[in-house]
């Protein structure tokens, strides 16, 4: 008989509360998020007040313009997020239902487009302050692992994003929450029952904990701030290798099978072999390793 690790029994929701017959839950995914970025604030923080890491021995911005910064961070994460699920996705459905796009607690948002948000947020302040935008990234890219980490962890509870089935040990039969959740697909055979990788674990592990130990030993430690540029292309270069390994043991969902582009072309990815995670990837990648080559070539 196969070995398994039993789902946790911890619910979505934190807690609860009815006012006025109307229910409010914080649940651990939001939680996550502001968690994240609290976390995210205070290592950026600690950074810009240590001006011997940087370029110049001078920081990107004040520990004040970090905290104003997180304001547009936090607008370029839900915005950027949600429109990545609706054109990235499943734009002819959001399209075809416009009132479902707002409902972020349905359908969640997508890293990619979050990352775009906070890239787009970003460059806005740091154009309207006149601040540097290469230290700024490398600043960002040392603060964002922690909230990948607690994000997946929160994936994990929820029991979305699964693994795809296997028989490893360590597999984990995930709760269904619904007739039509992928999860009841086990190979040919339809079951409730089906062991799959915890592959949220996996990205939490790869794209949080080892991400984020090297990027803050290349920033305290190897003086990497040093080089402007570097830090950040070890981020992106980083996340597209990681996210890309486990795209492998990624349950892909079934509306995501084919990519549908707003300008309704399809391009049908598992003939190449490829999921949408994996081709998305691709351009972060790129980006990291001429971060990587730009920043070293000018400090050679």
């Amino acid at each position: 008989m196969q070995a398994i690790i039993p789902f946790p029994n911890i619910s979505p929701e934190i807690f609860s509360i009815s006012i006025f017959g109307a229910k409010f839950a914080l649940r651990w995914y939001a939680m996550a998020y502001i968690v994240g970025l609290l976390l995210g604030w205070w290592i950026a923080v600690r950074a810009v007040k240590k001006p011997a890491l940087w370029a110049g021995d001078t920081p990107p911005m004040t520990p004040k313009q970090v905290e104003d910064l997180l304001t547009w961070v936090i607008l370029g994460v839900i915005l950027g997020g949600r429109l990545g699920i609706v054109l990235f996705y499943n734009p002819s459905y959001y399209f075809a239902n416009p009132s479902e796009i707002l409902k972020i607690w349905q359908g969640g948002m997508a890293f990619h487009g979050g990352l775009l948000g906070v890239v787009v947020a970003t460059f806005l302040y740091c154009r309207g302050l006149g601040l540097n935008m290469i230290k700024t990234a490398d600043m960002m890219a040392l603060a964002t692992p922690a909230g990948l980490f607690l994000g997946r962890i929160a994936n994990f509870i929820n029991g979305e994003l699964w693994g795809r089935p296997t028989d490893v040990p360590w597999a984990v039969i995930f709760p269904a929450y619904g007739p039509t959740d992928p999860v009841l697909v086990c190979g040919d055979v339809l079951s409730d029952m089906c062991a799959r990788h915890p592959s949220q674990l996996y990205e939490a592990a790869l794209e949080g904990l080892i991400l984020g130990a090297v990027l803050l030993y290349l920033a305290f430690r190897a003086a990497k701030l040093k080089t402007p540029g570097f830090v950040a292309g070890v981020f992106f270069a980083g996340y597209a290798i990681g996210r890309f390994i486990v795209e492998f043991f990624r349950q892909p969902d079934a509306q995501f099978q084919t990519f549908e582009n707003p300008l309704g072309l399809a391009v049908h990815l598992n003939g190449y072999g490829l999921t949408m995670g994996q081709v998305l990837t691709l351009p972060m990648f790129l980006l990291g390793v001429f971060l990587i080559w730009r920043a070293t070539r000018q400090t050679a």
